[in-house]
């Protein structure tokens, strides 16, 4: 009888463990499953096929719509001059007001490289990000056309002791918050993962609120004239 009670014992304790166990494993491997799915980055493909170019040439801008909208690039229009080109002020037909950085002729990439690059950046969506509207490509002229910021640059207000003054430490904060959300979406979670190499002040942009939105980010790969990292899964920035 007690050896009875002794195997009897026994099985109720497999029956309570092995299902434990089991579900324990389960639940490890679906764990281990999630996490290897979220640390997997997309690959950016090179596009080549037409589809794609076909999607790009929607996001393209007629150069006589960008003549008349920055009133042929005008001086007054200027916005501000960087290492890659200047940035002219410009209002559209419908009253719509863009940026447009008129890159300098530093690049030995083809139309199609341009174009897939430019695909790539429009892509990248977030409230910290300067928005890329659409591109322009006549001849020699590259043109990016983004969003206007009407507020300019934090640096601007960093280093102009008026200026400063509108900074209370509330604003400091946002500010501050919005350019690390920024970061974060384009090092972490991002499918295309691009690094930020020249963060500034005068790379931080100022909506009507106050909000920061974080520019020139993904330039470096507009000018490169090595293609032979085209399908790498990360973007060095500026």
């Amino acid at each position: 009888m007690i050896a009875g009670k002794g195997t009897n014992t026994s099985r109720i304790i497999l029956i309570a463990v092995v299902p434990s166990v089991g579900l324990t494993f389960i639940i490890t491997l679906i764990c281990l499953f999630r996490k290897r799915v979220h640390k997997e980055k997309v690959e950016i493909p090179f596009c080549g096929d037409d589809d794609e170019i076909t999607s790009s040439e929607s996001l393209q801008f007629n150069l006589d719509t960008i003549i008349a909208a920055t009133s042929d690039f005008s001086d007054a229009n200027r916005l501000g001059r960087g290492g890659f080109g200047d940035v002219y002020k410009g209002v559209l037909s419908d009253g719509k007001e863009i940026a447009v950085k008129r890159l300098s002729r530093k690049s030995d990439q083809g139309e199609l490289e341009f174009k897939n690059e430019v695909l790539l950046l429009a892509k990248l969506q977030h409230r910290n990000l300067v928005r890329l509207l659409g591109f322009c490509l006549a001849g020699e002229e590259r043109l990016l056309i983004y969003e206007f910021l009407p507020k300019s640059s934090l640096d601007h207000f960093i280093f102009d002791p008026i200026n400063r003054a509108q900074l209370d430490w509330d604003k400091r904060y946002k500010i501050i918050e919005g350019i690390a959300r920024g970061l974060l979406y384009l090092h972490e979670d991002s499918h295309f993962q691009i690094i930020h190499r020249d963060l500034k002040a005068s790379n931080i942009l100022l909506d009507a609120n106050m909000n920061p939105k974080i520019s020139d980010f993904g330039m470096a790969k507009l000018f490169t004239t090595d293609q032979s990292h085209a399908k790498a899964s990360r973007i060095a920035g500026t």
